[in-house]
């Protein structure tokens, strides 16, 4: 073998090498229902459960897609979507079914609890009439075991 194509294999054996370490990680699966507290100025302390459902067709390995849902303690409901990378999030959801509904708009970030649940903070933004009000929640994953038979993370 020549130093020519010695070198040649070198660089595609390398190159081979790199691009499966450079292979795209699995993106995580944040699916559950979570329990939130949260604070704004316009309602003060409040609780909400938020239901979050891996959109698998439109995930992709970097960035993945979930159907959104929230149920508040006065028996109102939002829809929305969320998207993460990696741990980092971002949703949106409708604050009424009007034909020029307003939307809320969140970033946040997830932490790790325990061996399978997560949780993560949130930062909001709600527009009105007066100017937008601004808030923040803590939402934990609830654990398997103390969720009803049949509650899986679906919007209802």
């Amino acid at each position: 073998m020549n130093v020519k194509s010695c070198l040649t294999t070198m660089v595609f054996i390398s190159s081979f090498s790199a691009s499966a370490l450079a292979a795209p990680v699995a993106a995580l699966d944040y699916t559950g229902e979570y329990i939130c507290k949260g604070n704004n100025v316009t309602v003060g302390d409040y609780e909400v459960t938020i239901y979050l459902k891996k959109n698998r067709r439109n995930s992709t390995s970097q960035v993945s897609v979930y159907d959104l849902a929230t149920h508040t303690e006065n028996k109102q409901s939002y829809t929305g979507q969320a998207i993460t990378r990696g741990k980092q999030l971002a949703m949106t959801f409708k604050l009424s079914d009007a034909k020029y509904a307003e939307f809320s708009t969140g970033m946040g970030q997830f932490t790790k609890v325990g061996k399978t649940g997560w949780s993560f903070k949130n930062d909001y933004y709600e527009p009105d009439d007066t100017g937008g009000n601004y808030g923040h929640e803590t939402c934990t994953m609830k654990p398997m075991a103390s969720r009803p038979a049949g509650s899986a993370a679906t919007n209802r």
